[in-house]
């Protein structure tokens, strides 16, 4: 894991390893190094000669620790022998994180191409079927390696290993039983391929949200179940009181009468299943009015209650325990950097022999930065308190405080004349609005352009995005970012999403307008130039709000919609087996049912809403848009009966199921929503603009004799001489990104003291009712004061 951050196996962290006899970590002298020096020995280190270097082993087997942390792995998939070593590292690197990947994605891809297969994609069984045995293969090879290191028992220790081993059997086989044939049979295995996307590298988070799903389904469970009681109790209600109506065919039977109340509750036949007993008399309305006003109006929003209080929990929940498991990592790393002349803290040369593993990109001045803040005693070396910090040390971007000159002070002289000035009007305090002035001038011409008559679609387009307005204020905007570059370097610029966002959607239109000076039809186009807009939005505190809240959603959308994606692939494969060779038989079916206008087909065309047919399991890409279409519920059910009426009435569980199904992870969704809107409003609440700037900005003062105490060594020094003032003092700030987990570092405060001291308390195998009453060992008390 610690090598995960190289590039390749025969780099960094696996290089190290392998030639850790002939390289000296952490001093020059190889008896500082020592195992007389060592406070604790690597379990990976080998038995070599004692004037061989040890340290190595340490600092590799302690970064380790660290990403493990860092990725929220369990300690007991850590390796324990030297043995395991290479074999860990090779799996945990960057070259094979993506050959897992796209092994995943191979595997997803070739439903495109199995039968059913789409037109133009379709491959023979011998193609498919070895393209599906060698990403099995590169699978089963990351699996073995792993068990190398973990042991084979973990198949049955951890779900997530079996079930993947499992998958991998059975897929395996049925893989060979389709070279062997020549032809694919009934394969509803294929919708668990998902799984191995989700056990990538790429997807922790997506895996991380599945169980949050997980974890929120019993209050979910416990309001289905209640849920599903009223729809059957009105099912049966209806079908006694409207059956015999013989012109009312929605509950004509129990089970059409339990049909037609479900699909109620999605309101996608209303009014339509109510009209028939409304005409037979007004009073029935008050069934359907008062089924309505309990299941939808009252039990669905008491479950997205229900499921808000519990999805709140579960987030800082989860934050409480990655929190903690990181402190774990910590704590079993410290012990390996120490050494028996100092047990209580970690000097700079095994941190910095540390970080080689744990950061190797990281440059030797954010190494002694990092140290630096992180040793906020000054004492020189880091107690283990101090070291818990690494991982919020480690994310801080660096940059020199007030530096005495600008970044273009050494530049060309009439150039440097020409920065000032762009540098002085940018810090003008009517910059800014002059810049939203042109935004509306802008908006203002391109209502213009657009209320303008023109003789078509084409000339309306080029008439809105390539007309010279268009170029005038696309030129002045990409003015307006040149100015802003001279003024403050370009690595500041890109420091504001907002900057980049402007300059990203100047370009876009200015690329569109280009496309459809050359292809009139493209008119697509005509969305990227009203994007510059979007910046008013920021002039009002409500919208800010709701972009902070996106920036802080967009990990969990991403893992939302892989959630969704792998959903509709689990489905669409089972909907493809189970439905395909009945596409055709959708065209003009339905004969004598309500739906039967849907489903009018004509060579020569259809009726106005007679394309229906045209939703069903043909292939992959049919059936996810049809599932799509299942999704947003209107008129879904339509598509079911007909598929109802071409094959048996038990295809509606399929329907039903999936509609459930995707009701419960887009109500987690909404929750996780109005969770994130939630905290960060309350966070705003409680923090003043000059707390936040605080928050998210370090400040390390270096004073060279100070770091030359510190270091200790003249290679590494001279190293640093372009980074800090010789003989003098040097000041860095250092910059947090505004994420989430540095948000709830803030809002839980007092939370994190109580969940450290119970962590403390349970490590130390206190009872803590002991502790509710106070009676604490006064060396626990000084430990976590």
């Amino acid at each position: 894991m610690a090598s995960s951050r190289c590039s390749s196996p025969d780099d960094d962290g696996y290089k190290r390893f392998t030639d850790e006899a002939q390289q000296n970590y952490g001093s020059n002298d190889p008896a500082a190094n020592s195992l007389d020096e060592m406070g604790s020995r690597s379990s990976l280190s080998r038995e070599v000669d004692v004037g061989n270097d040890h340290w190595g082993m340490n600092y590799h087997e302690a970064a380790i620790f660290l990403e493990e942390g860092e990725n929220n792995e369990k300690f007991d998939s850590h390796p324990r022998h030297p043995a395991a070593l290479p074999a860990y590292l090779l799996v945990h690197n960057n070259w094979y994180y993506g050959l897992d990947l796209i092994a995943s994605l191979v595997l997803l891809a070739l439903a495109v191409a199995e039968e059913p297969a789409v037109a133009d994609f379709t491959l023979p069984v011998g193609i498919h079927g070895t393209l599906e045995l060698m990403a099995l293969g590169i699978i089963t090879i990351e699996l073995f390696l792993k068990l190398q290191w973990t042991g084979f028992s973990t198949i049955w220790k951890h779900k997530r290993t079996s079930i993947k081993a499992g998958a991998l059997l059975i897929m395996a086989c049925e893989a060979l039983i389709v070279l062997i044939r020549q032809e694919s049979h009934f394969r509803v295995t294929r919708a668990l391929r998902p799984i191995f996307l989700v056990d990538t590298k790429v997807c922790g988070n997506v895996r991380r949200f599945i169980r949050q799903i997980f974890q929120s389904l019993p209050p979910i469970l416990d309001m289905l179940g209640l849920l599903m009681f009223f729809v059957s109790s009105y099912a049966l209600l209806g079908y006694y009181l409207f059956s015999d109506h013989h012109h009312n065919l929605y509950f004509k039977t129990l089970p059409d009468s339990f049909v037609s109340m479900f699909v109620l509750l999605t309101t996608a036949n209303f009014p339509d299943v109510m009209m028939p007993s409304y005409a037979s008399s007004k009073w029935n309305a008050i069934f359907f009015i008062s089924y309505i006003g309990t299941v939808l109006y009252v039990l669905m929003n008491l479950m997205l209650a229900v499921v808000y209080e519990t999805f709140t929990g579960i987030e800082k929940d989860k934050f409480r325990k990655l929190l903690l498991h990181k402190r774990k990592a910590c704590k079993l790393a410290f012990p390996l950097l120490v050494s028996k002349q100092n047990p209580d803290g970690i000097k700079f040369k095994q941190f910095s022999g540390m970080m080689q593993y744990y950061a190797p990109r990281i440059s030797n001045r954010d190494v002694v930065l990092i140290f630096r803040q992180l040793n906020a005693s000054g004492s020189g070396s880091l107690t283990s308190e101090e070291f818990f910090g690494i991982y919020d040390a480690a994310s801080l971007r660096w940059h020199l405080k007030d530096p005495p000159d600008p970044w273009f002070n050494a530049a060309w002289p009439p150039l440097r004349f020409v920065c000032r000035a762009a540098r002085a009007l940018v810090l003008w305090k009517y910059f800014e609005h002059i810049v939203y002035v042109l935004i509306i001038g802008n908006g203002v011409a391109m209502f213009i352009r657009i209320a303008q008559s023109a003789q078509s679609l084409e000339e309306s387009a080029t008439m809105f995005s390539n007309s010279w307005d268009t170029y005038l204020f696309l030129s002045i905007f990409l003015f307006e970012a040149l100015i802003r570059v001279i003024a403050i370097g370009w690595t500041q610029y890109i420091g504001s999403g907002w900057n980049i966002f402007d300059l990203g959607v100047t370009l876009a239109a200015l690329l569109g307008s280009l496309v459809l000076l050359f292809n009139p039809t493209f008119t697509v186009v005509v969305i990227l130039r009203p994007l510059r807009l979007l910046r008013l939005f920021k002039l009002k505190k409500r919208y800010r709000d709701i972009f902070g809240t996106l920036v802080l959603l967009s990990p969990l959308m991403w893992s939302t919609a892989v959630v969704m994606l792998v959903m509709y692939y689990f489905f669409a494969i089972i909907g493809m087996e189970l439905f395909a060779s009945s596409s055709e038989a959708l065209k003009n079916c339905c004969v004598n049912t309500t739906v039967e206008d849907f489903f009018k087909y004509s060579a020569n065309g259809t009726t106005a809403i007679g394309y229906y047919y045209m939703n069903n399991f043909g292939n992959l890409l049919s059936s996810g848009v049809t599932l799509f279409e299942l999704t947003v519920v209107n008129n879904w059910f339509i598509i079911m009966d007909a598929f109802a009426h071409v094959t048996n009435q038990y295809s509606r569980i399929f329907f039903m199921l999936f509609y459930l199904y995707t009701m419960v992870v887009l109500t987690i969704v909404v929750a996780s929503v109005l969770e994130a809107f939630r905290f960060r409003i309350q966070y705003k609440r409680q923090t003043s603009k000059r707390d936040e700037e605080q928050m998210l900005l370090e400040e390390v003062r270096v004073e060279w004799n100070s770091l030359i105490s510190q270091v200790q060594d003249s290679k590494y020094i001279d190293g640093l001489r372009t980074n800090f003032v010789p003989g003098g003092v040097t000041i860095y700030v250092g910059k947090r990104r505004r994420n989430r987990e540095v948000l709830q570092r803030r809002m839980y405060m007092a939370e994190i003291e109580k969940w450290l001291v119970e962590d403390e308390v349970l490590d130390r195998g206190i009872d803590l009712r002991e502790v509710a009453e106070g009676i604490l060992d006064s060396r626990l008390r000084d430990s976590t004061a």
